[in-house]
């Protein structure tokens, strides 16, 4: 390849991506705001003050709520037990339960969770004697939410826990130390940056999930609709300015992630330089 011909390589790949992007994203994302706003800024206000629509956002927050601290606990747990015990049997596949996630399609997550606790289930006999209720309610819901958003917070916290080493953990627990102290004190402030980075992806995933939760919900209007279902069953009854309204609120949401995904880089890649 001569010089003449490498001057046009790097613009017309850069051209080629982002043409696919603006297809793919931009152009999308525009139409949502001007499908939402052409009416004017009064009908889309209008639109989030609906009985539904209010409800929706609550159950979504609700979930979102239980879903985030669960998660955090349980992958602050695993990514101790992984990155501080780097021999232990069966490492390997817990790593690989962790991604199990990343690998199943939601609409199948939400499939297992109805065969293990729908009325056929094999629970379902047991929880209906109890008068327990899984499926179709809040419990399900939760519960598919959680198998979903479970690897990120774990993931995000192992390459930071293992970078962080023993050096200060041991330091402090010869001067005394207890446990819990080493934790608050020394590993948590370390982890801290990769920890809210699995935290905002967590939260914005499960605002956002729809695939398995929509198996389990049964999308019941007022009850079992969280936002991305609205926008769904909106769109589909031709209420598209309602549908477009919530779109534009899932879309900011996806905003503030990802300006509080580049402020998490930029002060991570700051310290990192530091040291």
């Amino acid at each position: 390849m001569n010089r003449k011909e490498a001057i046009w390589v790097k613009p017309t790949l850069v051209a080629i991506a982002l043409g696919y992007l603006g297809l793919l994203i931009l152009i999308p994302a525009v139409n949502v705001f001007y499908q939402a706003f052409k009416d004017g800024v009064g009908p889309f206000l209008n639109n989030l003050t609906q009985h539904d629509f209010l409800n929706a956002v609550w159950l979504t927050i609700l979930i979102a709520a239980i879903v985030v601290p669960v998660n955090a606990i349980f992958g602050l747990c695993t990514a101790w037990a992984i990155a501080r015990n780097k021999n232990f049997p069966g490492r390997t596949l817990l790593l690989s339960i962790i991604d199990l996630p990343f690998a199943i399609s939601p609409v199948v997550a939400g499939l297992m969770i109805v065969l293990l606790y729908g009325r056929n289930g094999w629970f379902g006999p047991w929880l209906e004697s109890a008068d327990i209720k899984i499926i179709f309610a809040l419990p399900g819901m939760i519960l598919a939410t959680a198998f979903v958003t479970l690897p990120f917070v774990a993931r995000e916290v192992i390459p930071v826990l293992e970078e962080l080493g023993l050096d200060q953990e041991e330091a402090a627990r010869t001067l005394g130390a207890k446990d819990w102290q080493i934790f608050w004190r020394v590993t948590l402030p370390g982890i801290r940056w990769g920890l809210l980075y699995g935290l905002i992806l967590t939260n914005a995933r499960a605002m956002g999930e729809f695939g398995a939760v929509s198996v389990v919900s049964g999308n019941i209007v007022g009850k079992t609709q969280t936002l991305p279902l609205f926008v769904e069953e909106a769109y589909k009854q031709y209420q598209t300015p309602a549908a477009f309204s919530a779109a534009v609120l899932l879309a900011f949401l996806a905003v503030v992630t990802l300006v509080l995904k580049e402020i998490l880089e930029r002060k991570t890649r700051i310290k990192e330089v530091d040291e």
